[in-house]
């Protein structure tokens, strides 16, 4: 069973409905019951870190999420904030993170650059695709995704990255780490590119 966990934080219903144009079996899980039976699991996320990280926390998902894809294995994907959860801390916030990947999320600096750069990062933007993977079959990365952040994800382990995007300079837009995924645009937004990495996920072999 596809689970998005919906902890009040993310574009719930956008991710239904295309998985609903797609005929594939899902569920919105708002308590640690609905997660039980999970084969891959969607942790969505809009605004701020500790926002986020406290009301995943204050639904009691927080745990069983740890046990299903830290000891069962089971694929996660992060969107947006969502990725940023994956990491073990944000200059955005004081409350730690999921911890899943090892990496931090930092806020775009660009008081030095000679020329203007807009905080935050959004509109369409392309990736460059450093690592081959399953999640990214059958998409146009010239043609990119939809992002909306003022916060990049950091990682430590550069074996990490699925793909790379420049604003102001390279960030990591995507990452993989074992049966970790995150993606830090919004593919609910970003038309048959999103459709096709979401169907994608569905797919996936177990790691």
């Amino acid at each position: 069973m596809i689970v998005i966990v919906n902890y009040g934080s993310g574009n719930i219903q956008a991710i239904s409905n295309i998985y609903k144009r797609l005929d594939i079996p899902h569920r919105i899980a708002q308590s640690p019951v609905e997660l039980s039976d999970a084969t891959k699991v969607i942790l969505p996320g809009v605004g701020a870190f500790d926002f986020a990280m406290r009301t995943l926390s204050q639904s009691g998902m927080k745990e069983p999420l740890d046990d299903l894809v830290l000891n069962k294995k089971v694929p996660v994907l992060g969107i947006c904030v969502g990725m940023q959860l994956l990491a073990k801390s944000s200059e955005e916030g004081l409350l730690p993170g999921l911890g899943w990947v090892d990496a931090v999320v930092k806020k775009f600096d660009f008081t030095n650059m000679e020329h203007r750069v807009s905080i935050p990062h959004m509109g369409w933007n392309s990736l460059r695709l450093k690592s081959e993977d399953p999640l990214f079959a059958g998409v146009d990365c010239e043609f990119g995704y939809y992002f909306l952040h003022s916060y990049y994800f950091s990682n430590r382990n550069d074996g990490d990255v699925l793909t790379e995007t420049d604003h102001g300079h390279p960030f990591t837009s995507s990452v993989k780490c074992k049966n970790i995924y995150g993606v830090q645009f919004h593919p609910e937004k970003s038309h048959q590119n999103g459709i096709q990495l979401l169907k994608n996920f569905v797919h996936l072999s177990p790691c």
